[in-house]
């Protein structure tokens, strides 16, 4: 389904007469008799052909003067999967906007992140979303703010500011606008207030089907003491944000992740929700890459059996790039004990019940005493080289990033062969056609699967997968007996 659908009258017609929920968060649909954006899916009869318009985003619909349907809740769906699959400068910038660099640094931060003029960032956005980058960071701005309204008892001015709102009066405003509600009458709307008190409980959606075996199975096995932790059927862990820090729990449940946050600085709360939505590859759509995987033979039966495999990813590129490090050439047992003893000495020390850490920048592990690693020179080299290049610029890995680039500089380190630079690229770059041909485990269920199980000519048979090998990575890692491929009891 990529490229941009609201472009294709006919093709968004069709979804919104059937109510397919597949095309949730690929366009909105604003009806202009009664000035009302809705998600496709939305359940009220449809109105008629001449009175509907197709917008690729939110901001877009808004910006045009209409409001959210109070119904189906446009601005919850989830994110469409171009942002995150997509390397190109639009992409990246709807990346970084969902990681709060515009309310962090305005306009002129996108764009110097981004190599461009701000004039030159703001033209591409409204030429394919119909809205430039403020209004974007004010459409996220809004539904931080209904999320904190419904889920939270906080006063509204303290809503305000943690939604990144410059006044009380601003953020009435925009909640009016968008929703067609004050702040008061959404509140009376709200779903009950959490049992714990300081924590979020919201839900993550996500385009049906979605198989958690793989994916919870990998984040519970790989879990570093102290940071990550399986506990009562969710995975928890700390995450380091801009203004503080958050632990997190995440449920599987069949329609729906169930997320609960514990914020240090409630301004934090969109951040982290993008970077957990990335981690669970949530924006993913299932349909196209299963479609295009069942194509191939021998993988068809591996995706009938497990539709909607994720690839998971991670709520921080350059700790994955370091514990990719960590973890060369042994086992997974080795790589969390590795993972847990640099964590112990150079991580930022909190309290959680069970979480004792968040994970340690690269200008905390730049001084870490080598002795704490006890891993052979030559992965200590590699792992200096990485930490010194993180530390010092001179690689990012960010939402942002380039990914070509990335490669390359990762490339150039040493101890960085193909295998870590693609792992880095699957997980942390989110590179949904990043490909490990040499990695063991995919060549032995190549091999079993009657495949041809060399380097060489798996590359040339997973022509056909692009633009999704990392998808059919995660079917060929399944075939094997691993903790990682099993969701946790």
């Amino acid at each position: 389904m990529l490229g941009p659908v609201h472009e294709d009258a006919e093709r968004c017609l069709q979804a919104v007469r059937s109510k397919d929920a597949r095309f949730d968060g690929w366009f909105f649909t604003a009806v202009t008799t009664t000035r009302i954006y809705c998600r496709p899916s939305c359940p009220v009869t449809p109105p008629k052909a001449e009175n509907m318009r197709f917008y690729a985003s939110a901001a877009a619909a808004q910006q045009a003067g209409f409001r959210a349907c109070k119904r189906c809740r446009p601005d919850a769906s989830p994110g469409s999967p171009l942002w995150n699959h997509r390397a190109d400068a639009v992409a990246k910038a709807m990346r970084l906007i969902a990681d709060g660099v515009v309310d962090r640094e305005g306009v002129p931060g996108l764009a110097a992140r981004l190599g461009y003029s701000v004039r030159q960032v703001e033209r591409q956005l409204l030429a394919e979303l119909g809205a430039g980058p403020l209004a974007l960071a004010r459409a996220q701005r809004a539904q931080t703010a209904r999320l904190l309204i419904e889920t939270t008892s906080l006063p509204m001015a303290e809503v305000a500011l943690a939604a990144g709102f410059a006044s009380v009066r601003a953020f009435n405003e925009t909640v009016r606008e968008v929703f067609a509600l004050s702040p008061t009458d959404l509140r009376t709307r709200r779903r009950a207030v959490p049992d714990t008190p300081g924590v979020l409980s919201l839900r993550l959606p996500f385009r049906a089907p979605l198989c958690p075996d793989n994916l919870f199975g990998h984040l519970a096995a790989t879990a570093v003491p102290g940071v990550e932790e399986w506990r009562d059927g969710a995975y928890r862990r700390t995450l380091r944000l801009p203004r503080g820090h958050a632990v997190v729990s995440l449920s599987p449940r069949p329609d729906h992740v169930a997320c609960r946050l514990a914020l240090s600085d409630l301004r934090d709360l969109p951040i982290a929700i993008a970077r957990c939505r990335r981690m669970l590859d949530l924006d993913a759509d299932p349909e196209a890459v299963d479609e295009r995987l069942r194509a191939d033979p021998e993988l068809r039966p591996l995706v009938d059996k497990d539709p909607g495999r994720r690839v998971p990813g991670t709520v921080d590129a350059d700790e994955f790039a370091v514990r990719a490090v960590l973890g060369q050439q042994v086992s997974t047992a080795a790589a969390r004990t590795h993972a847990g003893r640099v964590v112990a000495v150079a991580g930022t020390p909190i309290a959680d019940h069970g979480l004792t850490h968040l994970f340690p920048t690269a200008e905390q592990l730049a001084e870490l005493d080598p002795a704490v690693l006890a891993m052979p020179r030559a992965r200590k080299t590699a792992f200096a080289a990485l930490v010194d290049a993180l530390a010092s610029g001179r690689l990012d890995l960010g939402v942002g990033a380039d990914w070509a680039k990335a490669r390359a500089d990762l490339s150039a380190l040493p101890g960085f062969g193909p295998w870590t630079v693609e792992t880095i690229a699957m997980r942390a770059l989110g590179d949904p056609d990043a490909f490990v041909p040499g990695d063991l485990g995919v060549r032995i269920a190549a091999r079993n699967l009657g495949m041809p199980d060399t380097p060489g000519a798996l590359i040339r048979r997973a022509q056909a997968w692009r633009p999704w090998r990392a998808y059919a990575v995660q079917h060929l890692w399944a075939t094997g007996d691993h903790a990682v491929n099993r969701l946790p009891s």
